[in-house]
């Protein structure tokens, strides 16, 4: 992998992992399933109007914005708005990676190697111990949201796989077309019309543009450019190169989180964290293998996928 592609694999992590800073400020302002709504319908008209169809089936682009869209952003931003502390909930939502394994296995019929096993286990163990650290605090609610947030993305990752589009950026863009009518459906239903009117009434305060600061920073760093950076690198180079890149998203909202929010996670947090981290880098890693000479000066480069 380039010395400049590495470069921008840790822009985006840097990216990213400021983004939950961003959805703090967002919900500031905002009604935590009305901003999720808000966030994609942003994207959403002027993917309509200008970016080409994906060419996928309906039913896997309906189901990847439903689970990564819809789902993930619904229950992380409600676990955010009811006490998840941003750093941790960088950190939490890495449970997707574990969850895609087992859902893959499940559903895919994909094999889980000892490797990745035991990966899981020790993310889990990881998981586990802070949210029995959380519980001690009165707040297990909100880690059980964002755990169901990072659920909701493995569902998405399943229809992602079997879309297997040609475009992963359009994809990506039009899946944006999916989570805003049933988010402001659930957002009318449970935040009710007063919240949503007086959140729309006050923009012009304070708070209302650090919300809108926010909120345009989602779109624009967290969404746009930092997707399709990560769209370039993932075409450019192997997979199993660039994914690891991400594990570096919760190092980054847990230290912002720190700086800024003066977020301060216990001992015993930062040791689950680095288990967690460790896991998910174990279990998504290959064993490097040594193969004969002759067998590798015969071996033919093939061209890489795209996740």
């Amino acid at each position: 992998m380039p010395a400049r592609d590495r470069l921008l694999a840790l822009f985006v992590a840097v990216l990213w992992g400021c983004n939950f800073l961003a959805i703090h400020a967002t919900l500031g302002q905002f009604p935590p399933v009305f901003a999720g709504g808000l966030r994609f319908a942003v994207i959403a008209i002027p993917t309509i109007l200008f970016v080409p169809w994906p060419k996928v089936k309906i039913r896997h682009l309906l189901g990847y914005g439903l689970g990564f869209g819809t789902g993930q952003f619904a229950f992380l931003f409600i676990a955010m708005d009811t006490g998840m502390p941003t750093g941790l909930a960088s950190l939490v939502l890495q449970a997707s990676a574990p969850f895609t394994v087992l859902l893959g296995a499940v559903f895919l019929r994909e094999r889980v190697s000892g490797r990745q096993l035991a990966g899981i286990l020790l993310a889990v163990a990881g998981m586990a111990t802070i949210a029995w650290q959380q519980a001690g605090n009165a707040a297990l609610l909100p880690v059980i949201l964002t755990l169901l947030g990072a659920l909701s993305w493995a569902f998405g990752n399943l229809s992602t796989r079997q879309a297997a589009p040609d475009n992963p950026l359009n994809f990506v863009l039009w899946m944006s077309v999916v989570p805003p009518l049933p988010m402001f459906a659930l957002s009318l239903a449970m935040e009710g019309p007063a919240q949503i009117g007086h959140s729309l009434s006050t923009l012009g305060t304070t708070t209302g543009l650090i919300g809108l600061g926010g909120l345009a920073y989602v779109v624009l760093f967290g969404t746009i450019v930092g997707s399709g950076i990560w769209t370039s690198l993932m075409r450019r180079n192997p997979a199993g190169v660039v994914a690891p890149f991400s594990l570096l998203v919760p190092v980054v909202g847990l230290s912002m989180a720190f700086l800024v929010l003066d977020e301060r996670p216990s001992l015993l947090e930062v040791i689950a964290a680095a288990v967690v981290i460790g896991g998910v880098l174990f279990g998504s890693t290959k064993r490097r293998t040594r193969e004969p000479e002759f067998l590798a000066e015969a071996e033919t480069p093939q061209p890489t996928g795209v996740r």
